[in-house]
């Protein structure tokens, strides 16, 4: 069934587990998560972001995304992930998403407060969640190396203050809050060193939901350790992504001695691949403290 951010995010934040957000840029990534949700009768989010649309276009796989969510045994939001663009912002809102992130993190402060407060303005009129950022979680969306920017900052410049995203809440009138506490976007090179306790003081200042971006590649005991301390929304996309590639590559050499080898017996090999790696991830996102 087809539910808002807040919706889903209710009863998660009240019992201190978190739902998973995967980004789901085909057919096989939307199987794999809404069966593992079903599986596992947990809500989940399926997510798109801005940054895929040339690989999936918003108005190709958004209508997927919805039909799917609509049909779906659980609750599902779908929602629209890292959104820079307000135009962009609003086509998934007329589409029907029932949630939208802007992120303006990039943005000097009072830019990103003033970006925000339209998005959540705008969003009223289509009943639509918006999330947004404070901080920076280094390296771009969709993984890469860190800007030349990004290079000279200190955990200390990136990471979210309490004060300050009690001010942007207060200021924008957002549904859940994505801050910085130490995890990357992309593929970890180490073990991530997370500040829980900066989770446990944002979400004492703020009261409402906080999201983990960069999610893919830390630990599970990481994961409930961040959830414990008030995290409620997971963004999750790279290491699921990497599960259905490995399926691909295993298939390949066990079959290296087919003449033939058709594209759907490889997408089926990555999807059901997916589905075991999400199934993994919400069974540690739900499970609660």
């Amino acid at each position: 069934m087809l539910v808002t951010l807040n919706e889903i995010m209710k009863d998660a934040y009240a019992k201190k587990y978190a739902v998973g957000a995967f980004n789901t840029v085909n057919l096989a990534s939307i199987r794999a998560v809404l069966d593992a949700a079903e599986k596992l009768d947990a809500p989940v989010i399926l997510q798109h972001a801005q940054i895929h649309e040339s690989v999936a276009p918003l108005k190709v796989i958004g209508p997927v995304m919805l039909e799917m969510a609509r049909a779906a045994q659980v609750p599902v939001c779908v929602h629209l992930d890292h959104g820079e663009d307000i135009d962009y912002l609003l086509s998934a809102m007329e589409m029907g998403f029932t949630s939208v992130m802007f992120d303006g993190s990039a943005l000097p402060y009072d830019e990103n407060v003033a970006g925000t407060r339209a998005v959540v303005q705008a969003a009223a009129n289509y009943n639509v969640s918006v999330e947004a950022e404070l901080g920076r979680v280094l390296r771009p969306e969709g993984g890469g190396e860190p800007s030349e920017e990004e290079a000279d900052l200190t955990p200390e410049d990136c990471y979210t203050k309490p004060g300050e995203a009690l001010a942007f809440v207060e200021a924008t009138g957002i549904d859940a809050l994505a801050i910085a506490f130490g995890t990357a976007h992309g593929v970890y090179e180490a073990e991530p060193k997370l500040d829980f306790n900066r989770i446990a003081e944002i979400r004492r200042a703020v009261n409402m939901p906080l999201v983990m971006h960069g999610g893919s590649g830390v630990g599970d005991v990481d994961f409930r350790e961040a959830i414990k301390n008030g995290v409620t929304k997971v963004n999750y996309f790279t290491y699921m992504s990497l599960a259905g590639g490995d399926a691909v590559k295993a298939f390949l050499k066990e079959n290296a001695a087919r003449a033939e080898i058709r594209y759907d017996e490889l997408a089926e090999a990555a999807r059901i691949a997916m589905q075991a790696h999400v199934e993994h991830a919400i069974g540690i996102f739900t499970k609660q403290a």
